[in-house]
């Protein structure tokens, strides 16, 4: 009995080692593997597009431009129409829209669901001009939503806004911010502007790729 027991803690101890070296074996492989793992994660990652580019030109010694471009994967006419209507505005950008888009016309929206257009929380862009499916060019009324400092330049401020058809089920948009300053004021504002943008034009373009509204 003393030798069977003896028998068998001398197979357990050989059991243990095989483990032992079993386990260290894997070790190694899962050692050796990590970095192509962690390499085969970073190309994926790196192959993540960035929907929205967003640059500041400051070629003007005395004055900014925010460029923000992206594609969006379907006709030039759904753009446009994002862009023109209250449907696509209200389905992209804001709970609450009221267009009338014309040379001189306006665009009056609300962030603020159950607000009422013309009450303190609306927002005033005015239409400048516009050419179909081209272009549009947009001014905001600076009121209480932007800052003080914004007010005095209000004049010298313009989203122009074009549209380039690249496939029949491709557009390019480019939206130019032009006239801000180039001061530490307007620097720090633009990247506020940059982070809201961008966030607006990935609705819009979730929007137009998906059909399904924004969850305002």
């Amino acid at each position: 009995m003393v030798n069977f027991l003896l028998y068998k803690v001398h197979l357990l101890f050989l059991l243990c080692v095989q483990i032992q070296m079993y386990m260290k074996k894997i070790t190694i492989i899962l050692f050796l593997a990590l970095p192509f793992v962690l390499l085969h994660a970073q190309n994926n990652s790196n192959r993540i597009e960035k929907r929205v580019i967003s640059t500041i030109d400051s070629t003007y010694t005395n004055e900014l431009v925010l460029i923000q471009k992206f594609n969006v994967k379907v006709p030039l006419d759904s753009v446009w129409n994002a862009f023109t209507t209250k449907k696509g505005w209200e389905g992209a950008f804001v709970p609450l829209a009221e267009l009338d888009f014309k040379i001189n016309g306006t665009i009056k929206t609300s962030y603020t669901k159950n607000a009422t257009i013309g009450d303190s929380t609306t927002i005033v862009l005015n239409i400048i001009n516009y050419v179909p499916k081209k272009l549009i060019t947009l001014q905001a009324e600076v009121s209480a939503h932007f800052p003080d400092f914004m007010k005095k330049d209000e004049k010298d401020l313009y989203n122009l806004i074009y549209f380039e058809e690249v496939e029949a089920s491709l557009t390019s948009v480019t939206s130019y911010g032009i006239g801000y300053k180039n001061n530490p004021k307007y620097l720090s504002l633009l990247k506020f502007f940059i982070s809201g943008n961008e966030m607006s034009y990935l609705n819009l373009i979730n929007y137009l790729e998906t059909g399904k509204p924004t969850k305002h």
